[in-house]
């Protein structure tokens, strides 16, 4: 079928990279940390691929003939999160600095936030927990009309509202308002996040129907070349949401790993020479930043019952990757994004398995997907496609 399929496990890292300590997360290792927490993890089927190969992993053992080829990569771009994970693995080299804002927004961002959106308020403006605020605010929320707006370590403008009492469509309106008008140059803003949720007093969740509206990517992704080479891309997930609908045929806004998945299975049996970049969010968003270890392990058996699926989908000029974007460690206190290797597992039927070591970037994906589909590009990176 010639196809190639890029699978992002959101959150998986492999532990703590050489500059960890300048992001506060020394000692993060999300899956050697998941596993030693809860005394052994099994997953039988990414053990077979060479998981066991990269890094200890307690009950994982290292495969005496891996089927995949097997290395970790090295982000090199600033920062640890989905934005800046995804564009070095589409290739480029981030070498700007987000805005970041510990302290809350400022009142002039605030302040134009209100005069350009209508609301009478907002509630919160500061760094915290989505899943704390929204208990914290809810009730106060519902009162008022005011949106929650809140930040994380990553350079996110995040809105919280009620999907009934606020409505969903204004909560969009808004969160387009303050992409498109607010956050502006100077700023820097990865990524404006509408986080819905449901409930009432006091007892509330957060619904699928996040919407992520991101900056456009500062030069030319894998996807932007293969696009203009009329290779067929496939976006699934979030993906669309991180390169602002650029480079992009298909977009199927999945809500959850077990959607995903069942989509990736739809497409990779009827779609031919085309490229299918995957984001399977539930690590991240439910289990990472819920410091929920348990629940961790759980999703990824999921993914690895689905994982003989797949490859018994995939033709003989197939390939597939399977990595990370950041880490997510649940053990540590900390329930932001850790800054952490990836595990980079490369998969050919009947191909040749390598440890491909540590790669110097994760860009060696996007360089490598080139290659495969032989279009030249200025992205940056080494591929490893016949390594």
């Amino acid at each position: 079928m010639n196809n190639f399929i890029v699978i992002i496990l959101d959150g998986v890292g492999v532990g703590e990279l050489p500059d960890a300590e300048l992001y506060g997360d020394k000692g993060s290792n999300t899956l050697g940390n998941i596993s030693k927490s809860l005394g052994q993890i099994n997953l039988p089927n990414l053990q077979k691929l060479g998981l066991g190969n990269i890094i200890p992993i307690t009950g994982i053992e290292p495969a005496a003939k891996p089927m995949a080829s097997y290395g970790k990569m090295t982000e090199v771009s600033k920062g640890k999160d989905s934005t800046t994970g995804h564009w070095e693995i589409s290739g480029l080299k981030v070498e700007f600095n987000f805005d970041y804002f510990p302290n809350g927004f400022p009142d002039n961002v605030i302040n134009k936030f209100i005069e350009l959106t209508g609301v009478k308020g907002v509630l919160g403006n500061k760094a915290a927990s989505g899943t704390e605020i929204i208990n914290e605010l809810g009730d106060e929320h519902i009162k008022t009309g005011f949106p929650i707006v809140y930040t994380s370590a990553d350079s996110v403008f995040q809105i919280a509202a009620h999907e009934e009492h606020f409505g969903l469509e204004n909560l969009y309106r808004i969160c387009e308002i303050t992409r498109k008008q607010i956050l502006i140059p100077p700023l820097v803003v990865g990524r404006v996040i509408a986080r819905p949720f449901v409930g009432e007093n006091g007892n509330y969740t957060r619904t699928t129907n996040r919407k992520d509206y991101s900056l456009d990517p500062p030069s030319r992704t894998i996807l932007d070349y293969l696009q203009q080479n009329g290779i067929n891309t496939i976006a699934i997930g979030k993906i669309n949401d991180l390169f602002n609908h650029r480079g992009i045929n298909v977009s199927e806004h999945t809500k959850s790993n077990a959607e995903g998945m069942k989509t990736l299975l739809e497409y990779v049996s009827m779609v031919s020479s085309s490229f299918v970049f995957v984001n399977l969010v539930d690590f991240d968003v439910y289990y990472g930043h819920r410091n929920d270890a348990k629940g961790f392990y759980e999703a990824l058996k999921d993914f690895d019952d689905f994982v003989p699926l797949l490859l018994n989908k995939l033709g003989e000029n197939d390939r597939l990757i399977i990595t990370s974007d950041h880490g997510n460690d649940p053990t540590t206190p900390s329930t932001d994004h850790s800054r952490e290797y990836v595990p980079l597992l490369y998969y050919g039927k009947n191909k040749r398995a390598n440890n491909l070591g540590i790669r110097n970037t994760f860009s060696d994906v996007g360089k490598t997907v080139a290659e495969y589909f032989k279009v030249n590009t200025d992205l940056f990176g080494e591929s490893f496609l016949n390594q």
